[in-house]
């Protein structure tokens, strides 16, 4: 304890910081995932061949590639942002990718019959898709989803090498201090399972609200 207790403000700092990065990059990556499976369920080709290639290439790429393209590439094109921004844009983006095959895989699991009434009724591709079709979808993968958001929490470690605040990158003034760098990794490794458990009881309690709401 007493590596936590003589160290609380950093740990907090860092703990802090892995929970603004998961949250504001689990806002992006929903937001991406949802638009890009509406894209691959698109009527138009050129909207299916966008998110076929933003999938493709994303699912393919190693995270910490990604984090070096967004981080040192981006600025060469006059793009600058706060490190802060360039993590939450490498995490989004990657974790969209896997969020909107997921939700693609919900929507084969919606009866074709379903869309075919709503367009009887007048309805557009956006409206059916998104008041017939997601509602329905959504709920089927609530699971996979919250494990995915959990993947994404774990994965912001990667942030710290680009000098972004959060949890793993506390061991390094920790360390300096002369603590047990062992104890020092059990608390960081009680905060990220503080994270992902939150997350896991949150999605749990979703599924189980939507369960009974079918």
């Amino acid at each position: 304890m007493h590596v936590l207790t003589a160290n609380w403000s950093i740990y907090w700092h860092g703990f802090i910081g892995t929970l603004e990065l998961t949250a504001v990059s689990a806002a992006l990556a929903l937001a991406l995932g949802v638009l890009i499976a509406g894209f691959r369920v698109s009527p138009v080709p050129a909207l299916r061949g966008f998110g076929l290639v933003w999938v493709t290439l994303l699912r393919n790429t190693p995270l910490t590639l990604l984090f070096f393209i967004v981080v040192l590439g981006l600025p060469r094109f006059g793009i600058s942002f706060p490190f802060f921004t360039f993590a939450v844009l490498a995490l989004g983006c990657y974790t969209s990718a896997f969020i909107c095959e997921a939700l693609r895989s919900g929507i084969n699991t919606v009866p074709v019959g379903q869309g075919e009434a709503a367009r009887s009724l007048g309805m557009t591709f956006g409206q059916t898709l998104s008041l017939v079709v997601l509602p329905q979808a959504a709920r089927a993968v609530v699971a996979p989803v919250g494990s995915l958001l959990i993947a994404l929490a774990k994965n912001s470690a990667i942030a710290g090498s680009f000098s972004v605040v959060e949890l793993l990158g506390t061991y390094r003034p920790i360390n300096e201090l002369g603590y047990s760098i062992i104890w020092t990794f059990v608390w960081i490794a009680v905060g990220y399972l503080v994270i992902t458990l939150a997350i896991s009881v949150v999605f749990n309690l979703l599924e189980r609200r939507l369960a009974v709401s079918r």
